[in-house]
């Protein structure tokens, strides 16, 4: 069973290669076991930083498997100067060291604090969340927040760690608001927006709840050129409710009368079993009043959905028509005219 997982690795590294290349200052999955034929495992590089994804239910029998997995990788990437382990599975502790879901420095000294992508810069804290606090599913987004809102205005809800406002600003955005409920995460937005020089009056942080920034904006009446739309899968508040495979509409129908006539609305919805029909027919739902139309679906990268040559898994549901299950979707908005009196 080792040999076939390092029979895997070698194939994902091999189909990586051109991703591999250079001063190993970016970001990228190099191992999606769930779609490349190990689900107890993900592998995915952040400069020299190497940090392996524990999915399996029994995370005490799969300590000496890693260390293999960590052998034969940093052998055939001899840059790779930290390894982090986080154990989806743990209890609050494992083996007597806390947070292992958040990660555990098992190699090296100091994990990366920064990547670079696309020309820009992006912080960092690889420890503080499940997951590894950037999202390497959104990279083509970024690329066209870039290239699209030159001179635009951009409301992020849901900001996380702002990497998509962040990649708006290098893009020439006029205002960036980052709205997120946790402040630690927006702490990374900050960080990052200021490892790239951008002025302060251009980007905006608030650190509330998704319904009360959704208020706030209405009874403003700002409008902005985009907005973004990108809920965990399941949260409640006393304010309301988000849950992605069930209320997705309702979400976006939150934040629509907040985008100018014209602008944008980037819808992404990233539940695993909420089929790409079923979104799809969600949004044509949203869309049949003639006043939002599905502009365009932003594909996921390759490296992240696993190559035809490395994929052997298929995921619980359908995502077609978009090529993973993190699903986003570009929807142009047209304005009601004002009533005249």
């Amino acid at each position: 069973m080792s040999d076939e997982l390092m029979e895997l690795l070698d194939r994902a590294l091999y189909a990586r290669t051109g991703l591999l290349v250079g001063e190993h200052t970016s970001a990228l999955r190099l191992f999606n076991g769930f779609l490349e034929g190990w689900p107890d495992l993900s592998v995915e590089v952040f400069g020299s930083t190497l940090v392996l994804y524990d999915y399996s239910d029994h995370p005490a029998e799969s300590i000496n498997p890693l260390t293999e997995v960590r052998t034969h990788l940093t052998s055939r990437l001899p840059w790779v100067k930290a390894v982090i382990v986080k154990t989806r599975s743990a209890a609050d502790s494992l083996g007597g060291r806390p947070d292992a879901r958040r990660g555990v420095l098992v190699q090296g000294s100091e994990p990366e604090r920064s990547i670079t992508e696309n020309g820009v810069r992006y912080a960092l804290d690889l420890t503080l969340n499940q997951d590894a606090s950037f999202y390497l599913d959104a990279r083509n987004l970024r690329t066209w927040l870039k290239e699209t809102l030159n001179g635009k205005t951009l409301l992020n809800a849901f900001a996380y760690t702002g990497s998509l406002g962040v990649a708006a600003l290098a893009g020439g955005a006029v205002r960036v608001v980052q709205a997120d409920r946790n402040g630690r995460f927006l702490m990374l937005a900050e960080n990052s927006a200021a490892l790239n020089g951008f002025p302060k009056e251009r980007h905006e942080v608030r650190p509330e709840d998704f319904f009360n920034t959704a208020a706030h904006f209405k009874r403003s009446g700002e409008l902005f050129d985009c907005v973004i739309v990108d809920p965990p899968f399941f949260s409640a508040t006393s304010r309301g409710r988000v849950d992605l495979e069930r209320e997705s509409q309702r979400v976006i129908n939150k934040v629509r009368p907040l985008v100018k006539d014209g602008g944008r609305l980037i819808a992404i919805n990233n539940a695993l079993f909420l089929s790409g029909a079923e979104y799809t027919r969600q949004l044509q739902e949203l869309c049949a009043d003639g006043y939002l139309a599905v502009e365009e679906l932003i594909p996921v990268p390759e490296d992240c959905t696993g190559y035809p040559a490395t994929r052997v898994g298929v995921p619980p549901v359908d995502p077609a028509p978009f090529n993973h299950s993190t699903k986003i979707a570009v929807i142009k908005v047209k304005r009601k005219a004002p009533k005249l009196e």
